[in-house]
């Protein structure tokens, strides 16, 4: 989905395709996303799975650090979501948007 972001710019130059950042749910916390993310410079907020976390503490000092977290940037995705949630629910924005 990444790949697709096309930002228009003002003036001549061309579309942005990388965005500042990105807030994401438990579902994109694996590695290859996380990764992906990190390669191309995308400052990214995604909660670590129990079950992940509890993965990298079993390893001990092999397990690495855990991810960067930050819980303002992740609770102002949950409100966004839950916006779009809300406006999903008016037929009239959820035909426009289909």
């Amino acid at each position: 989905m990444l790949e697709k972001i096309r930002v228009p710019r003002t003036g001549p130059s061309r579309p942005r395709r990388r965005p500042a950042g990105l807030a994401a749910d438990k579902a994109y916390s694996n590695g290859p996303c996380r990764e992906y993310l990190r390669r191309r410079g995308i400052r990214h907020t995604i909660l670590e799975k129990t079950d992940s976390q509890a993965a990298r503490l079993r390893k001990g000092s092999r397990g690495g650090r855990p991810p960067g977290f930050d819980e303002e940037r992740y609770k102002k995705r949950n409100t966004a979501e839950r916006a779009i949630n809300r406006l999903k629910h008016s037929r009239a924005v959820a035909t426009l948007t289909a």
